[in-house]
């Protein structure tokens, strides 16, 4: 027989045969050549079809006590209390990654017999629940799927922070930031909420994203959906049909966000929104910022923008922010139709010359509104006209429509 890799159990079976005549080949023979060629063969066969699964971690807790004499008082030092060591021992409690590293660190246990996952190591923890607001992301439900309490979730902490960062994969983008507060930001909070962001995109049956797509017509049909007045409910799907992920989510304490985008590990572009103000100014001008980068910027998964840009400018320390500023203007109120009609405009104290320039321009009154109070800096004049407490209720509409 010759020797080859085995492609069924009828080649394997032939094989062992073959290999059982062998058994009492002369050392240095050709058939002790032949047997050791086959039972190599034969081992990777079985390793293949054959696996044998690693030991039980309770079992393999249970040998290792046997083994050092130890006593379930004694395991409360590596799983806490001796309520937990009896429900892990009845099975009753899965092991937690602290509790593997804490057996496996102090007792010797392989990492892979614990994790149930042949030849895997145990990484370092690389996230400290303690960091985040672990409470906050817990009640908005970051963590999908878990039924249990606070204190148990702190207990699963480093699992279910995995879980959540998992869309983000190994690699992390630098941050830009757009910023209007000089307060401390959570850097912390705001990875949690760009990661369940990606999560949620990832539930979006979108086509290929084409940057060549974001063309003068696609803008045009942005902006143009602002003069309805279902306007805020329009942009998810004319996004999607780009190709360009959307997803509403609010904001965590700390982070004084309004927009960000970045590009997930697919390389699809995705633009979270906030709401943190919810009018409909705001709204309108976050999202041109936000198509702005994508446009302009979001060549690579190197960076990922977030955005505070609600009523005075944001910080343009970064010249990207500035041209994604200016980009935003032009989009909404082209620099052309400004500089003509913008100073009569800004003379004017009426409502009704403002809502005459967006139905000359087919655009949002709130977005002439919001450009005025700019302009002006004095946030106080034309509340009636920025579409306060709009934005939320026509998202939330839309979506209901489309189900």
């Amino acid at each position: 027989m010759k020797p080859k890799v085995f492609k069924n159990e009828a080649e394997y079976e032939a094989a062992l045969a073959y290999a059982y005549t062998l058994m009492d080949a002369e050392p240095g023979s050709q058939e002790e050549e032949d047997l050791d060629l086959f039972t190599m063969l034969i081992e990777q066969y079985e390793q293949e079809h054959y696996p044998i699964a690693p030991p039980d971690p309770v079992d393999a807790i249970l040998f290792r006590m046997d083994q050092e004499g130890l006593t379930r008082k004694d395991l409360a030092a590596y799983i806490g209390s001796q309520s937990k060591v009896s429900e892990v021992l009845n099975r009753k409690r899965p092991l937690s990654l602290s509790m593997i590293r804490n057996l496996h660190e102090g007792l010797g246990i392989p990492a892979d017999v614990l994790l149930q996952q042949p030849g895997r190591a145990l990484a370092h923890s690389a996230h400290d629940y303690r960091r985040y607001p672990f409470v906050e992301l817990l009640k908005r439900g970051y963590f999908p799927n878990w039924d249990g309490g606070l204190q148990r979730a702190k207990e699963y902490a480093e699992e279910l922070l995995n879980n959540l960062f998992a869309p983000l994969g190994e690699f992390i983008p630098q941050a830009v930031y757009c910023r209007r507060t000089r307060d401390e930001i959570d850097s912390f909070a705001l990875a949690a909420w760009q990661a369940r962001v990606l999560f949620l995109a990832q539930e979006h049956d979108l086509p290929p994203y084409d940057p060549h797509a974001l063309n003068e017509t696609f803008f045009r049909k942005v902006v143009r959906a602002s003069y309805f007045s279902t306007g805020p409910g329009l942009v998810p799907e004319l996004l999607y049909e780009a190709g360009i992920s959307f997803v509403v989510l609010p904001h965590l304490p700390k982070t004084y966000l309004d927009g960000a985008c970045f590009l997930s590990p697919a390389g699809r572009p995705v633009i979270g929104m906030t709401l943190r103000y919810d009018r409909l100014d705001n709204f309108w001008f976050t999202l041109a910022h936000e198509l702005a980068h994508v446009h302009l910027h979001l060549h690579d998964r190197s960076v990922a923008f977030f955005d505070d840009i609600d009523h005075a400018p944001c910080s343009d320390d970064d010249p990207r922010e500035a041209e994604a500023n200016a980009f935003a203007r032009n989009l909404l109120i082209p620099d052309q139709v400004w500089r003509t009609e913008g100073r009569a405009l800004m003379e004017a104290r009426q409502e009704r010359d403002v809502i005459a320039f967006a139905q000359r321009n087919e655009i949002s009154p709130a977005i002439v509104a919001g450009r005025l109070r700019w302009e002006k800096n004095d946030f106080t004049i034309y509340s009636d006209l920025v579409g306060n407490r709009m934005v939320r209720d026509l998202l939330s509409t839309a979506e209901h429509q489309a189900e």
